[in-house]
């Protein structure tokens, strides 16, 4: 599955009391699973009278949208990777989440059947 960054919307807004400031708006899906419409404001128009000011302002903020998504999309994982990560991690002689016996099938199994795979 291709996971998609969030990069929001810039947009000024005016207000009843005061001069129109940035809000940055972005999606985040909640526990549920719902979609739910999030706004944060960056600043005045005095504070950034330039958009580009203002979209330099909220970079700051993409990278905490985003920080559970940026895994590095040119760094493939591969099953043989995840193979030896499992081995190493699940099937160590260190833990004891299993028991020798099935350690020992599970290493074959992986071994012999999924990674010439």
């Amino acid at each position: 599955m291709h996971v998609r960054h969030q990069h929001g919307h810039l947009r000024s807004v005016e207000r009843k009391v005061g001069p129109p400031v940035w809000e940055f708006l972005w999606r985040e899906t909640d526990q549920s699973g719902n979609r739910v419409r999030r706004n944060r404001l960056i600043g005045t128009l005095e504070e950034y009278p330039t958009e580009e000011l203002a979209q330099a302002a909220a970079n700051g903020l993409r990278t905490c949208i985003n920080e559970d998504r940026n895994r590095q999309p040119q760094q493939p994982v591969f099953v043989s990777d995840l193979i030896d990560h499992y081995l190493v991690t699940e099937l160590s002689e260190q833990t004891n989440w299993h028991a020798h016996s099935t350690r020992i099938v599970y290493r074959v199994f992986l071994n012999r059947w999924v990674r010439p795979r």
